[in-house]
């Protein structure tokens, strides 16, 4: 049964529902006007919902300060028999989500103006100190002229008894930055984050971050690049390889720093020449040689250490990989394999009895190596929720998932799993010959 009345708000009809609560067109008696009411359900206890109501008011009423043709225009918030409600301008349109799911492939123009305009109302909100956190395609309305409004500012401060992190605002997995997964502070570049995932989808037609659960999908918005949208679409121009690639940077700072930057680079595309220190891999990741030119915190390491990230650039190569070190290990390959096939003939003019022993003796494995071949091992299961840095006996040994199963020798061992924002699991284990054990944890 419909609602006759929210607040002072007259009920006229149902839009929809969503995973949150249920739209409203309703009737503004006091100004006479018609509005879009969005209904949030809240399953709280009364501290939890004193606090949603501060944080809820305080981010509502920000929103309802911004007054810009790409923001939709937030008119009122309250609450009533334990639900909370905005009031909002009424808009006829469609969500982008139905438009990308409706199959038809919007053109390159139409992404273009889309994700500039988003861009648009972000820079215009950041400017006021107002993040949104829940950036996606269905929080984004396309109106039948054309123009984009972003809708829901707020909204992902909202507490959940569902929820699988603790500090983690509600939103989507898949739209969520790097510093969202961890559950640190976010600012505007989480936003920036977003609309790189969305402009990535857009123009690709897949999102750049999926998996079969969300442990999967949050360990790849930590540790992996998607491939370039041109490798997936031979059509576009390689500029928004670059675009892409520099908003979903994953450490802040090497991303637009602000969305205004990003939407510049978005309507100048045709002219926009990328930078020369940039190029798309082989494997087809997107890829920057730029150096950053100071030093990151303890905190931000953290962050980067718990992404796989290099602390100098997630898109430097790796030292090992650079020409100069190639070139200066081919010298020593060569002059080592030199000095070795010219000392052995040497060896037999001098002493062949002694030569001879020594190329027996080279044929027996190590003790050690035989130590280890020999040692009995056992198995330990893992099941690490949404993930974790594995450490057994103080060493580092991956994260997980994907890592779901380590071999140890048998005996007694401490194995830590790390998440940053969360305590740290710890566990004695005695691991027994031939035996699978398993360790199964959940961060909450």
């Amino acid at each position: 049964m419909i609602k006759q009345k929210i607040g002072r708000y007259e009920i006229v009809s149902e839009i929809g529902q969503g995973a949150m609560g249920v739209v409203y067109r309703a009737l503004d008696p006091l100004l006479e006007r018609t509005v879009a009411i969005k209904t949030i359900s809240l399953e709280l206890s009364k501290d939890e919902f004193e606090e949603f109501e501060q944080r809820f008011y305080r981010e509502a009423s920000s929103a309802g300060r911004l007054n810009h043709p790409n923001i939709v225009t937030v008119h009122d918030v309250g609450n009533t028999d334990h639900i909370a409600y905005m009031a909002m301008e009424f808009l006829e349109g469609v969500e982008l989500r139905d438009i990308m799911d409706g199959g038809a492939q919007l053109d390159l123009d139409r992404i273009v103006e889309i994700a500039s305009q988003v861009a648009d109302g972000l820079a215009f909100a950041h400017e006021h100190g107002v993040v949104h956190r829940d950036i996606k395609p269905s929080n984004i309305m396309i109106l039948k002229n054309g123009v984009a409004k972003i809708t829901d500012f707020g909204i992902a401060l909202i507490p959940s008894s569902s929820r699988t992190m603790a500090g983690m605002v509600l939103g989507s997995p898949k739209y969520m930055s790097p510093e969202q997964v961890v559950g640190q502070d976010v600012d505007s570049r989480s936003d920036i984050f977003s609309l790189g995932v969305m402009l990535y989808e857009m123009l690709t037609g897949k999102p750049p971050f999926s998996g079969e659960n969300i442990s999967v999908i949050m360990y790849r918005i930590l540790n992996e690049m998607p491939v370039a949208p041109v490798t997936l679409k031979p059509d576009l121009p390689e500029v928004f390889n670059y675009i892409v690639a520099k908003a979903l940077a994953k450490h802040p700072d090497d991303r637009y720093q602000n969305a205004a930057e990003m939407a510049e680079d978005l309507r100048n595309n045709r002219t926009l020449h990328t930078p020369l220190n940039f190029h798309a891999g082989s494997d087809g990741k997107p890829r920057t040689l730029e150096r950053r030119s100071k030093p990151r915190s303890l905190d931000e390491q953290t962050l980067l250490m718990a992404a796989g990230v290099s602390p100098s650039s997630e898109f430097v190569r790796p030292w090992w990989k650079r020409p100069l070190v190639l070139a200066v290990g081919a010298i020593f390959l060569v002059l080592g394999f030199f000095l070795l096939s010219s000392e052995k003939p040497a060896l037999q003019d001098q002493t062949p009895g002694v030569n001879a022993n020594l190329e027996v003796e080279s044929e027996k494995p190590d003790a050690p190596l035989l130590s280890i071949l020999s040692t009995p091992q056992g198995t330990v299961a893992l099941a690490v929720t949404p993930w974790g840095e594995i450490f057994v006996d103080g060493k580092r040994e991956g994260v997980s998932p994907p890592l779901n199963e380590l071999k140890l020798p048998v005996g007694k061992h401490i194995i830590e799993i790390r998440n940053p924002g969360f305590t740290t699991y710890s566990q004695v284990l005695d691991v027994e010959s031939e035996a699978t054990q398993k360790i199964k944890h959940k961060f909450k």
